[in-house]
């Protein structure tokens, strides 16, 4: 059985088929998923598991060097905005707009969905290298 803390298989091994400037995404539960992106979703009910849960737990795997969220993040949701941003201090933080987001979600290896029902909780995060 795998000791780490993120013991969900299915993201395992998108984590471990990332390099340098893959990009996946966490989402809530209304974010719209290209049908062309693997979709893991972990929603069971309204706030289960919660987008911070799962940010965390993706963090604890994953290197990161940039993320990019919605603007509307900032302004509509702003409270999680600031609890976000505070996970990422050495981290480049791009805000673009919420349909602009929606386009990049295309281009990701993997979208996670949660049972999150803040309004534009989501977040792309880009590999960066542990060297």
């Amino acid at each position: 059985m795998k000791k780490g803390y993120l013991i969900n298989s299915e993201i395992s091994y998108v984590i471990s088929k990332m390099g340098h400037t893959d990009m996946m995404v966490v989402c809530d539960s209304g974010l719209p998923i290209p049908k062309n992106v693997n979709r893991i979703d972990l929603a069971l009910r309204k706030g289960t598991p919660s987008f911070l849960e799962t940010l965390d737990t993706i963090l604890s795997e994953l290197k990161v060097e940039e993320v990019i969220i919605a603007n509307e993040m900032k302004i509509v949701s702003a409270d999680l905005y600031n609890e976000v941003s505070n996970r990422f201090h050495d981290v480049k933080i791009t805000l673009v707009s919420h349909e602009e987001f929606k386009e990049m979600t295309k281009e990701c290896l993997a979208v996670v969905r949660t049972g999150e029902f803040t309004p534009y909780a989501n977040i792309i995060l880009k590999s960066g290298v542990v060297f």
